[in-house]
């Protein structure tokens, strides 16, 4: 028997805060077999940049550590809602659980965003073009409802490609539905272009987007002369690692350079989820 078993010391509560905040969740859509999104409540005290990601998570089974994964919030940083775009796998330690969430549960959301998919990242120009691939379109959904992106740029263009059709998420809210948004609705009028491309369905605009920006196709849809310029044009990049890689070497040949919070750059993606 030990000193403290003899004379009983009660053990001393763990008085240190949460990491995390319990967040409600509000609502959930299943957009795919394989996609869908969900709304928690918003803390009070919950602040970000638009763009940025954080930590979400539920409590382990068993009482196991808690599963977090980073996650970008899709909602713009005025939104009293926080918006979530995932994937679903059946054998993910997370998105296996979370998939299954309905309104009025709880899950864990990290107190501190971060990330360099932000305004503040870049420096100043004239075009803003957001490439994501996948669920990989989450931020864009985020900054491209920001006030201040419509403030600093003449044009955003936000280009998603997916594999199916059926992926392309978020379809009808980005080539409508943006445009009666009560803050940044009339703002972007003329001034936000929705490109989709969809890569194994015969599509409209088909074809890998490192592809379309190689071959010309991207610039001429978009009546732009080909190539994309340092001076002007400003790019996030988003999703697969191999589109990232692939786009991040195009810009650094056509002479645009690699930003972050600390040195703004050309263009930025997010290095939390390249490995």
């Amino acid at each position: 028997m030990t000193l403290a078993e003899a004379v009983r010391i009660p053990a001393t509560p763990d008085t240190r805060p949460s990491p995390h905040h319990a967040s409600r969740v509000l609502w959930v859509r299943h957009w795919t077999d394989q996609l869908f999104s969900f709304a928690l409540e918003r803390p009070e005290t919950f602040r970000f940049r638009s763009g940025e990601f954080v930590m979400i998570g539920l409590p382990g089974e068993d009482g196991t550590r808690p599963i977090l994964r980073a996650y970008s919030i899709a909602s713009p940083a005025w939104a009293d809602e926080l918006e979530f775009f995932s994937i679903k796998v059946e054998s993910g330690p997370l998105t296996s659980r979370l998939q299954h969430i309905q309104p009025g549960d709880t899950v864990l959301l990290g107190k501190k965003p971060t990330g360099t998919l932000v305004l503040d990242a870049l420096r100043p120009g004239r075009r803003l073009f957001l490439i994501g691939t996948g669920t990989g379109l989450a931020p864009w959904l985020s900054v491209a409802r920001d006030p201040e992106a419509h403030d600093r740029f003449e044009t955003i263009a936000v280009i998603h490609s997916v594999r199916r059709t059926a992926d392309l998420a978020y379809r009808d809210l980005l080539a409508h539905g943006i445009f009666d948004d009560p803050l940044i609705g009339e703002a972007s009028v003329g001034r936000l272009t929705y490109y989709p491309t969809v890569t194994r369905e015969p599509f409209v605009r088909q074809g890998r987007i490192t592809e379309r920006i190689e071959s010309g196709d991207f610039f001429r849809d978009l009546g732009l002369p080909p190539g994309f310029d340092p001076e002007q044009d400003r790019l996030m990049l988003c999703g697969s690692m191999a589109m990232i890689r692939d786009v991040a070497a195009i810009l650094e040949r056509q002479g645009l350079s690699e930003g972050s919070n600390a040195a703004p750059g050309d263009f930025v993606l997010e290095r939390a989820f390249v490995g």
